[in-house]
Parts: C-alpha cells; sequence; structure tokens
C-alpha cells in the first residue's frame, strides 16, 4: 500500500495515493488535500489547517481612523484545536525595574503568606502566655522566645512585604508595557506613575487597582475583570487593617493591649491572605491557575449521536471504504429502481 496519502477537507477520510492524485473523496465528493507521506509532521507537510475568521480579508485603514487589531496569535499549542506548531513568539521583552524581584514575585509571595501566618502564630503563643500570666509567674526563657519569635517574624514578614512588593511593581509595569504594546498603543501611564501610585502610602489603596483595571480592560477577559475587583477590596480591606493595629498600640490600658495582640494576629493573617490573593491574581491574569499551570480551554457540546472518528485509516482510492458503505449503497439503488419502475407502471397506465 502507497505510503502517500490525501486527505479529505470534509470527512477527514484519508486515501492512498496508487497512480495520480485524486481531486474528490470518494466517500462524500469533498476536496481532497495535496499528497503528503501519511506520518508526515506538520513542518513536511505541503498544506496546513488554517483557521480563519469570516471578516479575515486584510482591510487597509483610511487616513486619521484606528488601526484593527489583528487576528489573535498563540504562544503555544491551542488545546481546542489542531495541533500545527504556531510560529515562535517574539523575543526581546522589555526590561523593567525590579527585575530580578519580578523573576521571583511568585516565590515571594509565598514566602510572604508563610511568614506572616509565622507571625501571627506568635502573636496568639504571646496572648496565651498573658493569660497564663494573670495567676502564674512565666519563666524568663519563655518569655525571651515569645519575644525573639514575634520581633523575628514581625520584621522578617514586613521585609519580604516590601519585597514583594517591589516585584509585584515590575510585574505590573512589565505586563502593562506588553498588553498595551499587543493593542499597538503605548502605556498611557509612565514609569514614575507607577512606581508613585503604588509605593506612596494610602494613595497606595486606589491607585495600583486603577492601573490593574487598565490593563485587563485591554484584554477583554471577564475572570481577569473579577480577580483584580477581588484583590483591589482585600488590598483596600488588609490596608484598613494595618492602619487600625497600628492606632490600636497607642493604647495605655491595659485590658487594650491584651486585646490588640489578638487583632494583631487577625491583621497578620489578613496580611497572609491579601499575598496569596496577590499571587491568585497575577496567574489569573497570565492566564494560569493558581499551581502556575497554563488553564485549558474547554468547550461543552451537546452530543446527539455515537463518536465518530475523524480521522480513519487509509483506504485504498477507489474502493468504498467499507463493507457497510456498500451495503448502503445497495440498498439506496435497489430503493431508487423500485421508485423508477413504480413511475414506469403508472405512466403506462
Amino acid at each position: 500500500m502507497s505510503t502517500v496519502v490525501q486527505p479529505c477537507a470534509r470527512c477527514g477520510a484519508r486515501w492512498a495515493v496508487q497512480s495520480a492524485p485524486m481531486h474528490w473523496c470518494p466517500r462524500c465528493r469533498g476536496v481532497l488535500l495535496s499528497p503528503a507521506p501519511i506520518d508526515a509532521p506538520a513542518e513536511r507537510r505541503n498544506y496546513r489547517w488554517v483557521a480563519r475568521r469570516p471578516d479575515h480579508r486584510v482591510r487597509r485603514p483610511s487616513a486619521g481612523r484606528p488601526v484593527a487589531r489583528e487576528t489573535p496569535r498563540y504562544t503555544q499549542i491551542p488545546r481546542w484545536g489542531l495541533i500545527d506548531q504556531p510560529a515562535p513568539a517574539a523575543a526581546g521583552a522589555v526590561s523593567s525595574p525590579f527585575a530580578r524581584l519580578t523573576a521571583r514575585v511568585s516565590t515571594l509571595l509565598i514566602a510572604t503568606a508563610a511568614v506572616f501566618g509565622v507571625a501571627a502564630f506568635a502573636e496568639v503563643l504571646r496572648y496565651v502566655l498573658l493569660l497564663r500570666n494573670r495567676t502564674r509567674l512565666i519563666h524568663p526563657m519563655l518569655l525571651f522566645c515569645s519575644d525573639a519569635l514575634v520581633i523575628g517574624a514581625g520584621l522578617l514578614a514586613v521585609v519580604l512585604a516590601l519585597l514583594a512588593a517591589l516585584g509585584v511593581l515590575g510585574w505590573l509595569i512589565r505586563t502593562r508595557h506588553a498588553t498595551f504594546a499587543e493593542a499597538g498603543r503605548d502605556d498611557p501611564r509612565s514609569v514614575r506613575m507607577l512606581v508613585l501610585g503604588s509605593l506612596i502610602p494610602v494613595v497606595n489603596l486606589m491607585w495600583p487597582g486603577v492601573f490593574l483595571t487598565e490593563m485587563v480592560a485591554q484584554r477583554d477577559d471577564p475572570r481577569a475583570l473579577r480577580a483584580v475587583r477581588i484583590w483591589w477590596a482585600a488590598w483596600v480591606f488588609g490596608g484598613l487593617v494595618a492602619a487600625a493595629a497600628l492606632l490600636w498600640r497607642t493604647a495605655d490600658s491595659l485590658q487594650v493591649k491584651a486585646d490588640g495582640v489578638l487583632f494583631t494576629a487577625g491583621t497578620d493573617l489578613v496580611a497572609a491572605a491579601v499575598a496569596v490573593l496577590t499571587l491568585a491574581m497575577i496567574r489569573t491574569v497570565e492566564q494560569q491557575d493558581l499551581r502556575g499551570r497554563s488553564r485549558s480551554a474547554r468547550r461543552w457540546v451537546i452530543a446527539v449521536d455515537p463518536a465518530v472518528p475523524v480521522i480513519e485509516p487509509v483506504h485504498p482510492a477507489g474502493h468504498a471504504p467499507s463493507e457497510q458503505a456498500r451495503e448502503d449503497q445497495e440498498t439506496q439503488d435497489d430503493h431508487n429502481g423500485a421508485l423508477d419502475r413504480e413511475h414506469e407502471e403508472v405512466m403506462a397506465k
């Protein structure tokens, strides 16, 4: 049997080329594609599958009118269609400040959440010691260990939070530049404005959400927009809770200070949750799941018939594809013959 086949563009059957190539599929009368080896990879075939939208014809924009967006291109193999390898993405990413921190932003956020969790545990442990100290004395070494854990975890959490914030800021600058460049525009916000709006206290409760919303609005991704809004609400809530915790430390009452230990523990837990939500937001914008794996698109369709394989085995050219097809053809011929005889009898009468 020949190793060169012609796939049918309609039914997907592959027909072996015996002498000369055929033009029409013997099974469904669809167009046959060019001959190619049966196991030829995509880069060795003399044809490839191309998906086009209905208005794929190129239209030159008139003067003064904005340029229409190009057809989306994929940086990896689409999981909903064929498996032709797309063109590699253009190299040369824009360098952004805090590049080293941006490359480790996921690790920094995870470490920040973990250390804030340890800090919350240290505060709870200190509150337990305060309760026990009402009736019994606390060993000095145990008190020293508690203080060291509270101060050390708190300082380390603050340092990691600052480093993670710089990494997220670098990611924001890089992603905004790439998003607006894909849309054929320049980023309307300067790097200085992005840095000042994200790092100045009180001001940074509003502007980071604005910057992110502007960015995801260019992509028309409702999932990313929802993730940004959830993160923005959590970010503002975390900032308000942190401000309340700082004000609580100015109290003079012993009972209020003791309650402030628990409030500080709750503040640490809120900070850990904000770090996790920041990581989730970043990966949602990058079209990944929480583990950093690329999300595969799913399409739900209604199944009304049994599943039929699209690509069938190779059939000899000029022959019927199967015994069942021959039987169906004979049944159809007998039916047509009976109709013709009945018509002749009616005309004879």
